[in-house]
């Protein structure tokens, strides 16, 4: 099973399906955030229904939050009778809403029950680090070249064309 792109729709059919999709993903976060301490188990198929999405959309969802699961699923053996666990960690689900880029679900009021205020700015200051690239030292024409020949970096890779 997978989320597969239509290719026959619109563009303007291609939106509508994503609006409709996120903001049902958006409801679906609502209630579990609500009911926080629940940890939702059962087949594919319970579970879909139970949540009211049709196959095709829950399997998109479950292939959004399963780097956020406690185990994650393996979604290419997924069927209709597979054992589904939903037991969520949910700082690195926050932290996941961050890297998605996904402020109709990381700014849920939601959050201000299962997380601290405070320790939700951790975890977008976290977010924020794991975002900055720290350069290794930089090479000097005079250095050893790290390409291991043992020349001096202007004479072996530094060289000028």
């Amino acid at each position: 099973m997978a989320l597969a792109q239509d290719q026959t729709r619109s563009q303007k059919d291609n939106n509508l399906f994503w609006e409709q999709y996120f903001d049902h993903e958006k409801e679906l976060y609502q209630q579990l955030l609500k009911d926080h301490e629940t940890v939702y188990f059962g087949t594919f198929d319970t579970l879909a229904d139970g949540f009211e999405w049709d196959h095709k959309h829950f399997i998109g969802f479950l292939d959004g939050i399963n780097t956020s699961l406690k185990t994650p699923i393996v979604l290419e053996d997924v069927d209709h009778d597979t054992e589904i666990t939903l037991d969520i960690d949910y700082e690195k689900l926050l932290f996941n809403m961050y890297e998605a880029k996904a402020p109709w679900l990381y700014e849920l009021t939601e959050w201000n029950d299962v997380l601290p205020e405070e320790r939700r700015q951790e975890i977008y200051k976290e977010w924020k680090a794991s975002k900055i690239f720290v350069s290794e030292k930089k090479v000097g024409p005079n250095d050893p070249c790290p390409c291991g020949s043992g020349k001096k970096y202007k004479k072996c890779c530094g060289r000028l064309a």
